[in-house]
């Protein structure tokens, strides 16, 4: 479900629920049986996605159903709950990228999305288990690319769930270890995405292949944060906005510069 619109091969499912294989195949296979989880093959591996409109049936039999109705006896959160077909208010929007290192992906798309998107956003970056520091190739591209690195610093996800933190309007993920965690539910329900990119400083070979590897994340960041600012988001409902940053992320599944 974190990893919605994303197709998940069974092994990085079982790491992250912590099961072991057999006991993961039984539940997909209960699951696809429901019609909640659809699999497709993907070479030699089987990938497993979420049927998105079957969940919601799901959840809203079980509120019908069990609550005869009343989502103030069953209600999941005591955090208030938007109306999801009113439309985004034109204002700047707050919004949050988060990996795991905090220390080039997100940190490249607070970038991006603050340099081209101007006042329309206040842009933050944050880690799961931020590195101490940010990465030099990720800051030497930036450089290279016309970004202010000044307000740039690794941080934890913690610090924007205090009492003071801003409430933001959207929550992105940008990678996958991120989106497997067990995030917090943000205050005001914002609207997620997971623009999961692969992780160039993980990457191997000469300096010249590592410095691929960072361009091209970036320039993946860059297509689906472009396709984002170009949405009109004050005349878009909750639940139509929502489904326009998932396609960003079918779209954009491929990018790689």
């Amino acid at each position: 479900m974190r990893r919605y619109p994303d197709r998940v091969p069974a092994t990085e499912l079982a790491r992250a629920l912590d099961l072991k294989p057999n006991t993961l195949s039984a539940y997909l296979n209960a699951l696809r049986q429901a019609g909640l989880v659809t699999q497709n093959r993907a070479g030699t591996s089987l990938r497993y996605c979420i049927d998105m409109d079957v969940a919601r049936e799901t959840l809203d039999y079980l509120l019908l159903d069990c609550c005869r109705g009343r989502p103030d006896i069953c209600s999941i959160s005591s955090l208030p709950k938007p109306n999801p077909g009113t439309l985004m208010i034109d204002k700047k929007y707050n919004v949050l990228f988060l990996c795991s290192g905090n220390s080039a992906r997100s940190i490249f798309a607070e970038s991006i999305l603050r340099t081209e998107a101007g006042d329309r956003f206040s842009v933050y970056s944050a880690g799961t288990k931020p590195r101490s520091e940010l990465n030099p190739f990720a800051l030497e591209i930036l450089q290279q690319r016309g970004h202010d690195i000044t307000p740039l610093r690794a941080k934890h996800m913690a610090e924007f769930q205090s009492d003071d933190a801003p409430d933001f309007d959207f929550v992105f993920t940008v990678c996958n270890l991120a989106a497997n965690e067990d995030c917090p539910a943000w205050f005001g329900q914002p609207i997620s995405g997971h623009w999961s990119v692969p992780d160039p400083v993980k990457a191997d070979g000469t300096t010249a292949e590592k410095s691929l590897a960072f361009q091209q994340a970036y320039g993946a960041l860059h297509n689906r944060i472009t396709s984002f600012i170009a949405l009109p988001l004050a005349s878009l409902d909750r639940i139509a906005l929502q489904s326009a940053v998932d396609e960003i992320a079918h779209t954009h599944a491929g990018d790689s510069a």
